[in-house]
């Protein structure tokens, strides 16, 4: 091992084996390298195999097996790294061939969202994510252990040291479990009560440009780093959108392929802005040759979170760093609703905000709502979240046409009032019954 800035740095030896039909696209570990260097290690060898099925000893064939370990000694490694998930057994196996360590890319995920947590909330969530990867791999931390021979894997100081372990772990989880429940309800209150405001959601790969365009968009002053996960905490900014008015814009934890199980449901309320956003934008990027792969993979992430039916509108960044024009209009081709922008050089945002701004549009209803002329709180909420294009009085009732966001029905619904969808001429015939009088108690709306 080397030191590098007063920290070890570990020499690595890279791992990818391609299975069936998958193919890499770009140079092979390129994605598992820019992970391994961002975990702080050096890496020192590269090692492929394609195989129909994985082995179930070590996930490699026997003959590349003795390759990986002759790479090993030759090289000094003193980790191996694997772009797959491996069991405990085939770990466990392949640490016994080789001789050192050996990681899964889910271990290396969770490695570099721990050495990143900087809140009290990501720091938990990385823990219990930790821990629950950990628990069926106990065993193989206790191999160095001598046990007694009392049965097959059952008695002896190793187990009874392991199920002390394991009943140790399995508290620890419950009592994270918990504490991120608490915090999850706690975000989900936070973010309900800024529901009076427009929210937009970045979402995307890891490493696209998410915090940039942030910065850019809003003039906040986000950290950002050209490495995987600079980012992984929610940051929630006002965004003055040209030709609307203020929303918000919120940057959250970037996606990656096979992102772990555990993570996703960890980081269940660094998620909320996401799942509770009007409109997500939806950043990749567009100087990666594996860009329509990334774009597919967090589409996966969306629908595993369940936020899958938002609307989305997908944003192509880094599209001064792309080296070909053609292979830039074969994506603008492909995607051909997307808005094409360059965060780092400010071009397309002008583009972008148009955008956004109708894609917001859609949510809006031409309505009419009937009130009492006295009901100045509802004529002022009306007035504070939507537009008032008209006013018709009559007796001690006015009628006022206005377009209002469709998730403030619900409050208008709880004023004495009657709302109705807007009947314009063209439509007169074709909509809807009235809706009914609400007998709701009067709440301070204004």
């Amino acid at each position: 091992m080397n030191r590098v800035d007063g920290v070890t740095s570990e020499a690595a030896i890279l791992v990818g084996v391609l299975l069936g039909a998958r193919r890499f696209h770009g140079p092979p570990l390129e994605e598992l390298e820019g992970l391994a260097c961002t975990a702080g290690t050096r890496v020192v060898g590269h090692l492929t195999q394609r195989r129909e099925t994985a082995d179930a000893a070590t996930y490699l064939g026997k003959g590349k097996v003795d390759e990986l370990r002759r790479l090993a000694d030759s090289t000094d490694a003193d980790v191996i790294l694997f772009d797959n998930d491996l069991s405990p057994a085939q770990t466990r196996n392949l640490e016994k061939a080789i001789g050192i360590k050996v990681l899964d890319r889910t271990e290396l995920i969770m490695d570099i969202f721990a050495s990143r947590a900087q809140t009290h909330e990501s720091r938990l969530a990385v823990e219990l994510a930790q821990l629950e990867y950990a628990m069926p791999r106990l065993k193989r931390m206790w191999t160095h252990l001598s046990r007694q021979k009392k049965g097959v894997g059952l008695r002896g100081p190793g187990e009874k040291q392991l199920e002390v372990d394991r009943r140790l772990v399995e508290k620890r989880i419950s009592d994270l479990r918990s504490e991120l429940e608490v915090i999850h309800r706690r975000k989900q209150r936070e973010v309900a009560a800024r529901r009076e405001a427009m929210t937009v959601s970045l979402v995307g790969y890891t490493n696209a440009g998410k915090s940039t365009l942030l910065n850019v968009l809003t003039g906040a002053d986000v950290f950002t780093q050209d490495s995987l996960f600079a980012t992984l905490d929610t940051r929630t900014r006002r965004w003055q959108l040209p030709g609307w008015g203020p929303v918000l814009l919120s940057d959250t934890v970037g996606f990656i392929r096979d992102l772990p199980h555990h993570l996703i449901a960890s980081f269940k309320a660094t998620l909320e802005e996401a799942r509770q956003a009007d409109l997500l934008l939806h950043v990749a990027d567009a100087a990666n040759p594996a860009v329509e792969d990334q774009i597919s993979a967090a589409y996966r992430v969306l629908e595993e979170i369940g936020i899958e039916a938002k609307d989305t509108l997908l944003v192509i960044n880094k599209i001064d760093a792309v080296e070909s024009r053609a292979r830039l209009d074969g994506l603008v081709s492909r995607y051909p609703h997307a808005v094409a922008v360059s965060a780092r050089r400010g071009t397309g945002l002008a583009q972008l905000a148009t955008a956004v701004s109708e894609a917001l549009s859609r949510s809006f209803l031409d309505v009419d709502v009937e009130m009492g002329v006295a009901n100045g709180r509802l004529m002022a909420y009306l007035a504070a979240h939507g537009e008032i294009l008209s006013k018709q009085y009559h007796d001690q009732r006015v009628l006022v046409h206005c377009r209002v966001p469709q998730r403030c029905l619900g409050r208008i619904k709880k004023e004495p009032a009657v709302i109705r969808r807007h009947r314009n001429h063209a439509a007169q015939d074709s909509q809807g019954p009235e809706l009914p009088r609400s007998d709701a108690v009067e709440e301070d709306v204004a």
